[in-house]
């Protein structure tokens, strides 16, 4: 148990490296619970609130006239969905074990099979709810009709793969300044409530406050969702060359920040934490 294992092949090396972040992935998921179908239950629960407080908070602000034609609790989830996938990623790599936490003293085990580990316990979690909860919406309450679910799903993998790029920037600042990422983690995921554009259509925002928001990557992310699952809208005012930019920049100043940290870590660092 003492000896470290050594592939013969880059295959089986790329396979150990996977089955690593298979288990680590498993790990992340029952964090919340120590029963995997509990945690899953518990974050469905907590997407049905969400759905259901903003279908709840449209109809009585009466704002559901203002909403692009088509199912309004279908509008609703398609922000909130997106949402939920981003800044649960987001929040999830940024607190991933760090290069001097306890669980890197296991080897083969790094940072990257656990920021693997986390993005993909993030992405699991959330698909699953999100199909459940579409689908009993489907079953019970009537059939939805989606105009284009490959874009659609692209656009939940973009606000992922968004949020997984800002998760890993943290991430690799988190060492240096822990008490300022965690609160520019949480400034982040609470100006996202606005800023993610989920609350209202792009389009019918004026000229002058499109620079409001499209500065976020899940903004466009959002919108563009919207003009794969509705028939009738067509965004105007976003694109998907923007977050995929965007998150390929931040993605790289990420990996570059987290093997900078690395080749510096210190078990000073966790010391009284």
């Amino acid at each position: 148990m003492f000896q470290q294992t050594r592939h013969a092949t880059r295959m089986g090396g790329a396979v150990g490296v996977l089955e690593l972040i298979y288990h680590n992935t498993v790990r992340n998921v029952r964090k919340t619970h120590s029963n995997a179908l509990m945690a899953i239950g518990l974050n469905i629960l907590q997407t049905v609130v969400f759905v259901g407080a903003f279908y709840i908070m449209f109809s009585v602000l009466g704002l559901r006239g203002s909403a692009l034609r088509g199912d309004f609790l279908l509008y609703i989830m398609t922000g909130i969905f997106l949402f939920m996938v981003h800044t649960r990623t987001v929040s999830a790599i940024a607190g991933a074990e760090g290069p001097s936490s306890a669980m890197m003293k296991h080897r083969p085990m790094n940072t990257i099979i656990a920021v693997g580990a986390a993005a993909l316990g993030a992405l699991y979690v959330q698909m699953l709810s999100m199909i459940l909860v579409v689908y009993v919406y489907h079953v019970i309450w009537g059939p939805i009709t989606i105009h284009n679910w490959h874009g659609s799903l692209g656009m939940v993998l973009l606000a992922w793969f968004s949020g997984a790029a800002i998760g890993l920037c943290l991430y690799a600042l988190k060492p240096w300044l822990p008490n300022f990422t965690s609160t520019a983690a949480t400034i982040y995921q609470r100006a996202s409530m606005i800023a993610s554009g989920k609350m209202f259509v792009a389009n019918s925002l004026p000229g002058y406050m499109i620079a409001w928001f499209d500065w976020n990557p899940l903004f466009h992310a959002i919108d563009q969702a919207r003009g794969f699952t509705f028939v009738n809208y067509f965004p105007h005012n976003s694109n998907l060359v923007y977050p995929v930019v965007v998150s390929l920049v931040l993605l790289m100043i990420g990996l570059m920040g987290e093997f900078y940290t690395r080749r510096h870590a210190s078990m000073s660092w966790d010391a009284g934490r």
